[in-house]
């Protein structure tokens, strides 16, 4: 399916200092006269409005490095990581276009990167080593029950023969036994070799356990004769004699119904410094939506996702080793709707917030608790408000880290719902019995509601749509600063751009902060003119950088151990209140498990700074950070990169 969302452009008024004098002796009719459009502008360019309110300024990009952006992640050099795949566009996807850009927003330069596969909704995160590691993305695209002309669904293939593995080829066909419907295979699949079952109280085999593959079949043919309605065996055509009898299909519904998304199993570690793309061993299980979580050991948790046929990943999660490239299984099974916001705790559990992106039943893995992997143990956590719409709400740890708050922001019902949430919910994971409470509420219902840590121990939350995807032309365009120190949330400058689903945010080095994507279904309050892709990236200026000065911060070791120390210069060591190590964003449906601000002790002395790295690596996982300072007025340095070993 393919949707774009529509384009509103800010216009902008340079206002001479003529025009300011003028304005002394003025009141309402000069309102009138020049126009409320133009007022907004004049005021939202004031240094006292900046300073107050912060700023937002749009960066179009050349036409020919323009893109639909669906992920982004900030890499240690700097640069941001856009990455489109096909870009929610059939249209990309039949040719084979898959999209990859690295920005320099310093430099404000653009590259176009090959891409390997289809890495549209996808999962990511950073890795210890400094690269990104991404893994599944789209096989095939959704076709809607109306566009649906050949019947289809599940076939699962048996391998009976315990001496020998079975390779198909797209373009097997399958022959019910019973209905003599005939459906073929489209992709490539391998059956495993059978299992020889050994019983030792007799110390005999007693038979084989099948090898089995599942598989996406369609019908021959088109139209409704050729669905089936109850399960039957299937002979697989151009197999004979011993082969024929140990290898055969079994499905059972084959229709018309709409077909998902679905799932692709490659993996892929992307080099910031060569920036490319390094194909690594693929997961077991396909996954479309995944959420990747680093792990205290710097191994990633994979979780949740479509498979390879369109179907909710059922609980199976595995985990990669960087130092092997390679994926196991984890011992447990535990299911979650796609995209589920999981984190990594001090106590090396995991959180799960119950936020989530959208597909699985409504009744499986919708609940927030916290996740014991080893035993696979869950406790869930009491008081959440709006429990029912928790799919598309969003997610941060309030900083800093060490006091494990969490915020859960807006969100909306299950599927297309018109519902959304204006609540936000607080949970402190640190208390004797967690339950959530809900914190400061939001002015509208909030799908897609973007958030970003910032150096000060703040949040910026913007952005979202009031309904699904932006229908009914219910973009946001609002933006907060939630200041996690006194529990106030405060209005602050408006973004120029509406961003729903499809859309992120990304702290940058300098403090600021970057915002892309955005996918509308529709472009219009009638919902009959279809949405176009928002291209456009837009950058927020906080209001601590429209202060006089900065704190600067320079020299420096570019690693440090866990718990060890580095000493850097800056010439404001007098004025230095608070130290920050934060970890780089890598976001998308609304979901950015990587981001965090993590307290550091430090000392100064002269012209110098020596900061402490906690112990915990639970806490603080190898890998690169963004090492801020802020002043007493809270104003941060540029950051220094620092790699945490």
């Amino acid at each position: 399916m393919k949707d774009r969302a529509g384009h509103r452009r800010a216009r902008r008024l340079a206002v001479g200092g003529a025009v300011v004098l003028a304005l002394a002796g003025m009141n309402g009719p000069w309102l009138y006269r020049f126009g409320t459009e133009q007022y907004h502008q004049y005021k939202i360019n004031q240094p006292e409005y900046k300073a107050a309110n912060g700023h937002w300024q749009i960066v179009e990009f050349p036409k020919k490095y323009r893109q639909n952006t669906i992920h982004a992640a900030l890499l240690h050099t700097g640069k941001v990581l856009l990455i489109a795949g096909s870009g929610n566009d059939q249209d990309n996807f039949d040719a084979r276009k898959f999209d990859t850009r690295v920005w320099d927003p310093v430099k404000q330069t653009i590259k176009r990167v090959p891409t390997p596969a289809d890495l549209f909704c996808t999962g990511h995160t950073q890795l210890s080593n400094g690269r990104l590691l991404i893994a599944g993305g789209t096989k095939r695209y959704e076709k809607l029950k109306g566009d649906v002309t050949k019947a289809g669904g599940l076939m699962i293939i048996h391998n009976e023969n315990p001496d020998k593995k079975v390779e198909l080829r797209p373009g097997t066909r399958f022959v019910g036994r019973e209905n003599g419907k005939t459906f073929v295979l489209k992709d490539e699949v391998e059956i495993k070799k059978a299992t020889k079952t050994f019983d030792p109280d007799t110390g005999r085999f007693t038979g084989n356990k099948p090898g089995i593959a599942r598989a996406y079949v369609e019908a021959e043919r088109s139209g409704k004769r050729y669905e089936t309605g109850t399960e039957d065996n299937y002979r697989i055509v151009g197999l004979t004699g011993a082969d024929a009898r140990n290898t055969y299909g079994i499905a059972q519904k084959l229709a018309l119904d709409k077909k998902d998304f679905q799932g692709i199993r490659d993996a892929y570690e992307f080099d910031p410094v060569a920036e490319r793309y390094i194909k690594v061993d693929p997961m077991n299980e396909a996954r479309w939506y995944p959420t990747l979580t680093t792990l205290s050991d710097g191994t990633v948790l994979s979780l949740s996702g479509l498979d390879e046929i369109g179907q909710l990943v059922p609980g199976k999660n595995e985990i990669y080793d960087p130092a092997t490239r390679k994926w196991t299984y984890t011992k447990g099974v535990r299911q979650f709707p796609t995209y589920p916001a999981v984190s990594l705790m001090q106590n090396g559990k995991l959180f799960y917030s119950g936020a989530n992106a959208g597909y699985g039943p409504d009744d499986v893995g919708r609940q927030p608790g916290v996740w014991d992997l080893r035993t696979n143990e869950f406790t869930r956590i009491p008081g959440m408000s709006d429990s029912k719409l928790l799919e598309t709400a969003g997610t941060v740890l309030l900083p800093p880290a060490q006091k494990e708050t969490y915020m859960v922001i807006g969100g909306g019902g299950v599927g297309e719902s018109e519902k959304s949430s204006r609540r936000t919910r607080i949970v402190d994971l640190l208390d004797d019995s967690p339950r959530f409470v809900d914190g400061p509420g939001l002015a509208k219902g909030t799908r897609y509601p973007q958030s970003s840590i910032l150096p000060d121990d703040t949040v910026l939350i913007s952005g979202g749509s009031q309904d699904y995807r932006g229908r009914g032309d219910s973009n946001i365009l609002q933006s907060r600063i939630y200041d996690a120190r006194t529990g106030e949330m405060r209005r602050v400058a408006d973004p120029l751009v509406g961003r729903n689903y499809h859309s992120g945010s990304i702290l940058l080095p300098d403090g600021r902060v970057v915002f892309f994507g955005s996918d509308s279904l529709y472009a219009d309050k009638a919902n009959t003119k279809p949405g176009e892709f928002e291209q456009r990236v837009e950058i927020y200026t906080p209001p601590y950088l429209y202060r006089d000065g900065r704190p600067t911060l320079s020299g420096g070791p570019k690693t440090v151990a866990r718990g060890g120390k580095a000493t850097f210069e800056t010439r404001h060591a007098a004025s230095i209140k608070a130290a920050r190590l934060i970890r780089p964003s890598a976001s998308t449906h609304v979901t950015d498990v990587d981001q965090k601000s993590i307290a550091v002790d430090f000392t100064t002395s002269g012209d110098e700074i020596t900061v402490t790295v906690p112990k915990n690596r639970n806490l603080v996982q190898s890998g690169w950070y963004m090492l801020f300072v802020t002043d007493t007025a809270g104003t941060p340095s540029k950051a220094r990169w620092v790699k945490v070993r």
